[in-house]
């Protein structure tokens, strides 16, 4: 019985991965792009108010 259930799940996998709706190529590029662009929007966001704190709490130490 063991044996059975890994194939049986191979078996359901194969048939819900032919139910996927796949991007195409050009879907996928500029999805792509614009999970980049937003991940270096949000990474000088953080980093600028990252240093705008450091400074404000070099400046409050330095008091």
């Amino acid at each position: 019985m063991f044996v059975n259930k890994p194939l049986d799940f191979i078996k359901e996998v194969k048939v819900e991965l032919t139910k996927v709706v796949w991007p195409t190529p050009n879907q996928t590029i500029r999805l792509t792009v614009i999970v980049i662009l937003v991940t270096l929007t949000v990474g000088f966001f953080v980093g600028g108010v990252d240093l705008l704190l450091t400074k404000i709490l070099e400046v409050l130490l330095n008091k």
